[in-house]
């Protein structure tokens, strides 16, 4: 520490020995044993609090991201930092984290689930549950488009029934036209007669995956799962309003900005518009 300081000093000495006692620069860096091109060098370290700042920032509104998704974003933000640089701010932070969980041994065998060609091909629903701060239950069932991994639905209450679940399909299908197939788990309120019929009188085919298999309906379960850490897991819900308010926030952030791998790092509405460009093309 004391050679680290050293030449610190000794300039403030030399800048006292010219300043009070009017020496060159010459004679005050030799009375001091000063070379004066170390007295004459300045730092020129780049300034990072702007990225720091920006880091910071995304990270107090999305904790759930990861460096890839924070440095992607401030791309799109137009920041044209190196990602070598960012990284480096980004630990020094203290923002990488470690996974918490363990990992699956992968499949010898995988069987990855196919993308589909075109919007409204196939969709996939699923419901998940939480608990309000009060202890009280609720439910939501999403909806999302495999084709662009859009977020067609999030329908969130206390109990959600088939009848529930036919009106949800039928007044997205007011938006967004019927889909050719929707892939579902083995739900009782998803395997219900109401739910069979409308899908026979729409013209809608029904996919069941097997129990057990949840990663047959592998693009819901990834949605599910960023839902549940930028929302369900991140706050405390006293009300099943302040629930919905924070999921329709999240949902235009994830189907509008939100870049996705998948998708060549691009948001779902950002990723459609792209192919209805070349399909019109």
């Amino acid at each position: 520490m004391k050679k680290a300081l050293e030449p610190i000093a000794k300039k403030a000495v030399v800048s006292h020995l010219q300043t009070e006692h009017h020496l060159s620069e010459r004679r005050a860096c030799r009375l001091v044993n000063l070379s004066r091109s170390v007295f004459r060098y300045a730092a020129h370290g780049r300034d990072d609090s702007v990225i720091q700042t920006a880091l910071t920032k995304l990270a107090a509104k999305h904790p759930e991201f990861g460096f890839r998704k924070m440095f992607l974003t401030l791309r799109r933000l137009g920041n044209p930092w190196n990602h070598k640089r960012v990284y480096r701010i980004y630990c020094g932070l203290k923002l990488n984290r470690r996974r918490k969980h363990k990992r699956r041994v992968p499949s010898r065998n995988p069987l990855p689930l196919a993308v589909p060609e075109t919007v409204n091909q196939v969709w996939s629903a699923d419901f998940m549950s939480d608990a309000l701060w009060n202890g009280r239950r609720f439910r939501t069932f999403n909806v999302i488009d495999d084709f662009n991994r859009e977020a067609l639905a999030i329908e969130i209450d206390t109990g959600i029934s088939a009848q529930r679940v036919v009106r949800i399909l039928d007044q997205t299908a007011v938006w967004r036209g019927l889909p050719e197939k929707i892939r579902f788990d083995n739900g009782p309120e998803l395997t219900a007669l109401a739910v069979a019929d409308w899908a026979e009188e729409k013209g809608v085919a029904l996919e069941f995956i097997k129990p057990g298999r949840p990663m047959q309906n592998g693009f819901i379960e990834r949605f599910n799962r960023s839902f549940r850490e930028a929302v369900l897991n991140m706050y405390i819900f006293e009300s099943l309003e302040e629930v919905k308010t924070e999921t329709e926030k999240w949902l235009d952030i994830y189907n509008q900005h939100r870049p996705h791998d998948s998708l060549g790092n691009l948001s779902p509405i950002e990723y459609l518009q792209k192919f209805n460009s070349k399909t019109v093309t």
